[in-house]
């Protein structure tokens, strides 16, 4: 008897969140949220509706980026100020095999398990804690707010729901400063945060006040990576075969990596 009261008490107390649920979800259905629910599932929208109801996000909007593995949504957090809402996809399919590499040889993440959504919210806590190391070392990029799962809250950069261009975009009115504002970028990310961005390019920068930005620093690997020196290598070519294109004298690719590792003097 005490066990059939019990599984009844429990079908109720399920019932009774179930109903809380439809009641949140009622109170903050809009337009954008509706999109929301077309794509992500019931735990992703939980978080989103925790944000809300705790005032760190105040509203939610439209779709400033979208990608095989995430969606960059732009949103009012307190005080009025705009965020960004970076919400990894849960099903992707392509997660596992094209990101696992950089996880597997990263020592803080050595006892993460395996399965895809355990990875994907293991993805979205390594870009927080690769931009905090990125800010404290003197790097410009977006400031993290707050992770949660596969949600990752940030500034945004741009201005009223428009997001800064990204630098093979931009109108550089001084390409070759900005050059070497990138190259210094990537020593500080390795002398002071110990980290290799690992996919930096014309597409994972943008410019904002004359400035570049470097984002997605979600693959960014720690010095220690079996990969380290080849993707350090790989984003010191891929800046000099943009800045190279439109017209700017780079730097020999063997010196600026020995400049980058301290060896190169200042």
């Amino acid at each position: 008897m005490k066990g059939w009261e019990t599984r009844v008490e429990k079908k109720v107390r399920l019932k009774e969140r179930r109903y809380e649920l439809d009641q949140l979800m009622k109170e903050k259905r809009s337009e954008e949220m509706e999109a929301l629910e077309e794509v992500f599932d019931k735990s992703t929208l939980m978080i989103i509706y925790h944000m809300l109801n705790t005032g760190e996000l105040k509203k939610i909007h439209g779709v400033i980026k979208a990608g095989k593995e995430s969606r960059l949504y732009w949103g009012i957090g307190p005080r009025g100020k705009e965020v960004a809402v970076k919400i990894y996809l849960t099903s992707s399919t392509e997660f596992r095999k094209g990101r696992l590499v950089y996880i597997e040889g990263d020592p803080r993440f050595s006892r993460a398990k395996r399965d895809t959504r355990a990875l994907v919210y293991l993805w979205a806590q390594k870009e927080f804690k690769n931009l905090e190391a990125a800010r404290e070392g003197g790097v410009k990029v977006p400031k993290p707010i707050r992770v949660n799962r596969n949600v990752l809250l940030m500034e945004f950069i741009g201005r009223n729901g428009v997001p800064a261009p990204l630098l093979r975009e931009a109108e550089l009115k001084n390409s070759v400063r900005v050059y070497g504002k990138l190259l210094r970028y990537v020593r500080l990310l390795y002398v002071r945060s110990n980290l290799v961005h690992g996919d930096l390019s014309e597409y994972n920068v943008m410019i904002w006040r004359e400035q570049p930005v470097l984002f997605d620093l979600s693959q960014a690997v720690p010095l220690d990576h079996p990969l380290a020196n080849m993707l350090l290598k790989r984003d010191v070519e891929n800046l000099n075969n943009y800045f190279g294109s439109i017209g700017v004298k780079v730097e020999p690719l063997d010196k600026v990596v020995s400049w980058v590792v301290g060896q190169g003097g200042d």
